[in-house]
């Protein structure tokens, strides 16, 4: 029989007329068949005897006739719904442009089919014309065009849709997008494309205008358009960006709304918006509104609230009758969603454990300009937590994460728990606090349950620190061990070692450091919960350095040779204990430490006492009271703040030495005037053989979100304040050479044997913000350290990432600081000035880690400095600001 041209056939974009044409061409065969006196009938049902598949360019025959379903000897009806689902079938995987069934031959009841196939161009590669080369990868990442995919119309409408809509939330409105592509002869059936962007310039928005206002100004009316802007000068210093972007526009006319609203005008509407090109880059956008009345709130009643009289609520909303109506602050009053810990009605409710409420503010009547309110609370059945669970703590014990939670199966439920747990779990720093995800599981409103699972991510909690430099003459090396999630108890457990016992929550330090001239060694141990029931921790810490005397005179490799007969030490060990407390409230912690240090002088005149030979002791008690709310990402808190005050105190030796200090200071005022080395060390010797002095710190942080909500990416203000005062109990034996403050530069805690605490204050070389004294013995001006500091700074911090691998967020500044060697001579608005940025980097294998550039305003304490300090680098390792 010869071969029927009539092609049952899908096209492209429209499904069903191709299920029509493909019904009306069987039937035009059934009839042209039976015109011809053959045996094939419209519907009859036949067995197939033969299925042929052509066209195919790069796929196999055998594939294709596998996945049709047919087989040779099976009943097929033609015309019917077999072949129309198999081309249903075939269309759906795009892989083909062109799918045709052809009847080739009928004898009797057996039908021979042809399967015509028109394959899909593959994809060789792109080219991409119109943007810069580092942004071809990414837009090729975006589109998926990638080699080998099949190349279809909606491919290519995509592709070009995605792309000028892309360059158009820019301000590109003008971007035009070009698609072409051609035959690639290296390979069948494949073709080559040619991607053209042609952006044009971004479109700024000339003048906005505003029709129909009399209640409020056009300069209001603007201010309220958050992200459109006028190009103008004014808004160029403001950094206010003046392009036009569709989505943001539309967002802004909402909030156009909203500020009618929330001034009294609750029927404002935008009647219309127009948009006028004013050159080739440049708009005009005419705003038509429609203000209204103004109206003011009436009566507020509440109707169905049991648990809290009407008072109580009416203190909560904060609204009375005759204020002007604010639909959006009544919104935020009822229930406040930008913020984890709002002050509302249904926080109200849901801190109370009546998790199911609802509460709906109804409009009553509008008499006038008064707006009547009734609040209709459904109070719900008083919710209590049936289970509370943990998941994704694969190192961290479950012991760990509850003893942490606020929230426990029994209690009722409480949303301000549920906040704080998740601000206590972000703050152990063991797992990563963006990711501490609350589920509230099975609830029930019948019984009053419902479930609370804590999904974690753990993040590490270990650090390495492995250094080694040249400095002092020869090779400094450093190595550092740092555990915060240590286990003692399985520290013989072999198969605890993943690679150390970790699991426990302790935290576990140790760290030494080498040269030539030095030797440091120190370990550190700490328990968060002293025998695992209450918030009681336990620290102790040992310490060892050891520094040997060289010849300054010597040249060359001789210079830094050390004279192991010479040598100064210094050997210390602190134990602690910490308590949360409930009073004044549960932020509280309340802190005791007992030291000791033992300075060893053997034939080493370190300068900061005049003698050589010798030992002094100094036994101290250190008091802390602290306040910390700050969170819930302890890396990046973006709420709450940080408060702590320190209080350090030796025994007030000289009321029971016996010794007779304006002798001493006259006997060594004798020696000084005599030059009588010996009595210059023997009375500095009895006045120092154990240190006397206290000494008090306070430092406060606040952290305030000022755009996006707390909690996520947002532009963060941290605000700083610090003082420091070091003073004596007995005028007469003189301040210790030791426990000083040093201000200026990047703060880091450099190699020192005299106690000192170093001060950032970044513009400042470090240390240089510290005043000169004459020393009595030597008569030489000399950096003596301060006696008391004040430092105020202010940083805006905005997170470019706060992933668990890494934290990264960049920093602006401006501080404030200076050091005094008295309490005579203290100003507290005498301070250096500087401004800046910087950019931190968290990663917990390594810490912080971070770069500032500051500019100081001001000289240095150096005598000879003068003019602005000027620009300083500084790189921060392992230290958070």
């Amino acid at each position: 029989m010869e071969k029927l041209a009539n092609n049952l056939s899908r096209g492209a974009n429209n499904n069903t007329s191709h299920q029509l044409a493909f019904t009306l061409i069987l039937f035009l065969t059934t009839f042209f068949v039976s015109a011809q006196d053959t045996n094939y009938e419209e519907g009859k049902k036949y067995i197939l005897a033969g299925l042929e598949v052509t066209g195919l360019q790069s796929y196999n025959e055998q594939t294709v006739k596998t996945y049709t379903g047919l087989r040779d000897g099976q009943q097929i009806t033609v015309p019917g719904d077999e072949i129309s689902a198999i081309i249903n079938k075939l269309w759906n995987l795009e892989l083909f442009s062109d799918i045709s069934f052809f009847v080739t031959k009928i004898e009797g009841d057996n039908i021979y089919l042809e399967l015509n196939i028109l394959e899909r161009p593959t994809l060789t590669n792109v080219t991409v014309y119109g943007v810069k080369k580092g942004k071809i990868d990414e837009i090729l990442k975006d589109t998926d065009l990638k080699k080998g995919k099949k190349i279809t119309e909606n491919l290519i409408a995509n592709t070009k849709n995605y792309l000028q809509n892309k360059y158009k939330k820019k301000g590109f409105l003008n971007t035009k997008v070009t698609i072409v592509t051609a035959k690639d002869t290296s390979e069948t059936n494949a073709q080559s494309m040619v991607v053209n962007i042609k952006k044009g310039t971004k479109v700024k928005i000339g003048h906005i205008n505003f029709e129909g206002n009399e209640k409020l100004s056009d300069n209001k009316l603007k201010k309220s358009l958050k992200k459109t802007k006028e190009k103008s000068l004014k808004n160029i210093l403001k950094l206010k960006r003046s392009k036009y972007i569709p989505e943001d526009y539309e967002a802004d006319l909402v909030k156009l709304v909203e500020n009618y609203a929330a001034k009294g005008y609750r029927d404002a509407r935008v009647i219309s918006d127009t948009i006028t090109k004013n050159g080739e880059d440049l708009i005009d956008i005419t705003i038509k509104v429609e203000e209204g009345n103004k109206y003011y709130f009436g009566e507020i009643d509440f109707v169905g609230n049991t648990v809290y009289s009407d008072r109580v609520l009416s203190q909560v909303l904060g609204i009375k009758k005759g204020d002007t109506y604010n639909g959006v602050l009544l919104k935020e009053r009822i229930a406040d969603n930008t913020k984890p810990d709002p002050n509302d009605l249904s926080s109200l409710y849901q801190n109370n454990g009546y998790m199911f409420s609802s509460i709906n503010p109804v409009e009553m009547s509008a008499a006038n300009d008064t707006i009547n309110f009734e609040i209709r609370i459904i109070e719900g059945k008083e919710t209590f937590l049936d289970h509370v669970t943990v998941d994704g703590n694969d190192k961290t014990n479950d012991h760990v994460i509850f003893r942490e939670l606020r929230t426990r199966p029994g209690q009722k439920y409480n949303k301000a728990d549920i906040i704080r747990s998740i601000r206590e779990l972000g703050a152990l720093g063991f797992f990563d606090a963006e990711n501490v995800k609350p589920d509230v599981l099975n609830p029930d409103p019948n019984a009053g349950t419902v479930d609370l699972n804590y999904s974690l991510v753990e993040s590490g909690s270990s650090q390495i620190e492995l250094q080694g430099g040249y400095g002092g003459g020869g090779f400094i090396g450093t190595l550092g061990l740092s555990f915060s999630n240590f286990s003692i108890q399985n520290l013989f457990k072999g198969e605890a070692y993943k690679p150390v016992p970790m699991g426990d929550g302790q935290t576990f330090a140790l760290r030494l450091q080498a040269s030539q001239t030095f030797r440091v060694y120190s370990l550190n141990f700490s328990e968060p919960w002293l025998g695992g029931r209450k918030p009681v921790s336990f620290s102790t810490s040992l310490s060892r350095t050891k520094q040997f005397s060289y010849d300054f005179n010597a040249t060359g490799a001789d210079r830094f040779r050390p004279d192991k007969d010479r040598s100064f030490t210094i050997t210390g060990i602190t134990l602690g204990l910490a308590k949360r407390v409930q009073w004044p409230d549960d932020f509280f912690t309340i802190s005791h430490s007992v030291g000791y240090q033992l300075y060893q002088f053997n034939n080493y005149d370190l300068g900061l006492f005049n003698f050589g030979d010798g030992n002094s002791n100094s036994l101290t008690y250190t008091l802390g009271i602290s306040r910390r709310s700050s969170g819930p990402n302890p890396i990046y808190p973006t709420s709450g703040s940080n408060f702590e005050v320190r209080a350090k105190f030796t025994p007030p030796w000289s009321l029971f030495n016996g010794l007779d200090y304006d002798q001493l200071n006259a006997d060594l005022a004798t020696a000084i005037d005599n030059g009588d080395q010996s009595e210059i060390e023997r009375v500095d010797q009895e006045r120092f053989k154990w240190l006397e002095y206290y000494k008090v710190n306070f430092k406060g942080d606040w952290y305030t979100t000022l755009a996006g909500n707390v909690g996520s990416k947002s532009l963060v203000l941290r605000t700083n304040a610090e003082f420091g005062f070091l003073g004596n109990y007995n005028s007469n034996a003189g301040l210790v050479p030791f426990e000083r403050f040093y201000v200026g530069g990047d703060g880091m805690g450099n190699f020192t044997l005299d106690g000192r605490e170093n001060i950032q204050l970044r513009g400042y070389e470090n240390q240089s913000i510290t005043p000169y004294v004459v020393d009595p013995v030597s008569q030489r001006l000399e950096q003596a350290g301060g006696v008391i500091y004040n430092k105020f700074s202010m940083e805006l911090r905005y997170p470019l990432t706060l992933k668990p691998s890494a934290s990264i967020y960049g920093l602006a500044f401006a501080e404030g600081g200076n050091a005094f060697d008295n309490f005579k001579s203290f100003n507290p608005f005498e301070i250096k000035r500087s401004v800046g940025a910087g950019l931190r980097i968290f990663m917990p294998a390594f810490g912080l880690l971070g770069i500032d550039f500051g500019y100081g305003f001001d000289s240095d304490a150096n005598p000879g400095s003068v003019g602005p300090s000027g620009w300083q680098t500084h790189f921060i390792i392992g230290q958070q600001f």
